[in-house]
């Protein structure tokens, strides 16, 4: 998840860094549709990514290969779309969250059809789903991360029951925080460690400070 966001991060970057408020491009919905879509797919190709699928093989994963990857991220693009437009229409709020909820579920409905049931982007939907609705209103990467935070603590009223996917009986088990939770902080990974190495490797002697909390 983690590569992942940051392809997406790389994606709405502006040229011009500056020290404290990295600045990202205002994009419509399509844009940012397409774009959340590429970055599943550029994820999905990334090798090596050791127990992973990847471009060499399923790794663990006997249900799942990069052509199913694919797919399911190909199908996926025009719910990150309707999430988009959703935020164009709605403030950061009850409505907004209800209408990604929605749209959420929809999406997952889609993957789960178009790969015969296997749970290949759940956690992407939810992560993606909140960036690109943040990613219409945000001028800042703190006001994206920050907006994508609000919407990822409103709760979903329109979630009737949890699934147990495997994810949550590990965090259940462990006592660990997953997807939902590094959404809630504002994906403090992304913001320490993701974007700070990626600035390095791109050269970039400007590397943004984290807000304070």
């Amino acid at each position: 998840m983690t590569i992942l966001l940051k392809l997406v991060m790389t994606i709405l970057l502006k040229d011009e860094l500056s020290l404290d408020a990295t600045k990202v491009r205002r994009l419509d919905a399509k844009s940012l549709a397409r774009l959340a879509s590429q970055a599943l797919k550029q994820e999905a190709m990334l090798s090596p990514k050791p127990a992973l699928v990847d471009s060499r093989g399923s790794g663990a994963h006997t249900d799942m290969d990069v052509g199913l990857l694919i797919k399911s991220a190909h199908c996926l693009e025009p719910y990150f779309c309707k999430m988009a437009e959703a935020a164009t229409l709605h403030p950061i709020g009850s409505e907004l969250r209800r209408n990604i909820g929605a749209l959420g579920r929809d999406a997952e409905l889609a993957m789960r059809k178009a790969t015969n049931g296997v749970n290949t982007h759940k956690g992407a939907i939810w992560a993606l789903g909140l960036l690109v609705a943040a990613a219409t209103k945000a001028n800042t990467l703190d006001e994206l991360f920050n907006d994508a935070a609000r919407l990822a603590n409103l709760p979903d009223e329109g979630l009737k029951a949890v699934y147990l996917s495997n994810g949550l009986q590990v965090r259940h088990q462990y006592g660990l925080s997953g997807a939902k939770e590094e959404a809630q902080q504002g994906f403090p990974h992304i913001q320490e460690l993701g974007l700070p190495m990626l600035f390095i490797s791109r050269g970039s002697r400007r590397l943004r400070v984290r807000r304070s909390a």
